[in-house]
């Protein structure tokens, strides 16, 4: 299952990570985020121990969505040692990212 992450919790879950982060933003309301939250879901039980897969509420942590700009969702930040190298804006297939993940594991 995917960690639920905050904006009282973010630094502690993403930035102190010693593996990848991915950290999907999306709200209730959005119907693109429903589509990839399966995929989100499967990614955190397949990369289990590996990376942290994480879910950020825009509307209950808009601090960390402000933090990184996010103006659309869903988005997934890819996360390696505190610092931003990838990024997936609007819904995508799973092997999108899988890739993405992979490719900085």
């Amino acid at each position: 299952m995917a960690v639920i992450v905050n904006d009282s919790n973010f630094e502690e879950i993403v930035m102190k990570s010693d593996k990848p982060v991915v950290l999907d933003f999306w709200a209730e309301w959005c119907g693109p985020c429903r589509m990839i939250t399966p995929i989100i879901e499967e990614m955190a039980n397949e990369y289990e121990g590996r990376a942290v897969i994480a879910k950020v509420n825009v509307d209950e942590s808009n601090g960390v969505a402000v933090k990184y700009g996010v103006r659309n969702i869903p988005t997934v930040i890819f996360i390696k040692g505190g610092n931003i190298v990838d990024k997936q804006v609007g819904a995508a297939p799973k092997a999108t990212f899988t890739a993405k993940l992979d490719a900085i594991l």
